[in-house]
């Protein structure tokens, strides 16, 4: 099988971020029919939704996979699990160890109630688009645009690229 682009977000804002994403990747990278290919740098961001919270890291990879979305998706919470997220226990945009969002994949438009593709909300968060513009700025999604284009139409007041 071919394999597909595909583009993972990464955030968290509990313990030790930056090695827990490396971890993270590196799992995902020694998964069957998934390398990651490319990584942004880390941002930190002004937490989003819950906002009395530890500001997030955050950071865009572009994976190339043979799996299926459902399958990328199973392998990203997988990884999660790993890594001490526990959706269950967790409050919605709350604290995090490790939030891992399939946002997209190349040549899939998917609305099922397990995932939706191209993520319904990428478009609105800058978080999102700052890390993604990095490594993917032509990369033009079906009814939103490309990537270039939405990140500069977003606040980006508080996101800082850490070196």
């Amino acid at each position: 099988m071919t394999a597909r682009r595909a583009w993972v977000g990464l955030g968290g804002n509990v313990g030790d971020v930056s090695a827990c994403f490396s971890s993270a990747l590196a799992m995902l990278g020694a998964a069957d029919g998934v390398d990651v290919v490319r990584v942004s740098r880390r941002y930190r961001t002004p937490a989003w939704g819950v906002t009395d919270q530890t500001d997030f890291i955050n950071a865009v990879a572009e994976l190339a996979t043979t799996l299926s979305p459902l399958d990328v998706l199973a392998a990203l919470q997988a990884t999660e699990r790993a890594h001490g997220r526990d959706r269950a226990r967790e409050q919605r945009w709350g604290p995090r160890t490790l939030d891992l969002d399939l946002l997209a994949m190349e040549g899939v438009v998917l609305d099922t109630p397990a995932l939706q593709l191209p993520h319904p909300r990428f478009a609105e968060r800058a978080f999102v688009l700052v890390p993604w513009a990095e490594i993917a700025p032509e990369l033009d999604l079906p009814g939103a645009g490309r990537i270039a284009v939405l990140a500069v139409a977003l606040d980006r007041s508080g996101i800082e690229a850490i070196p």
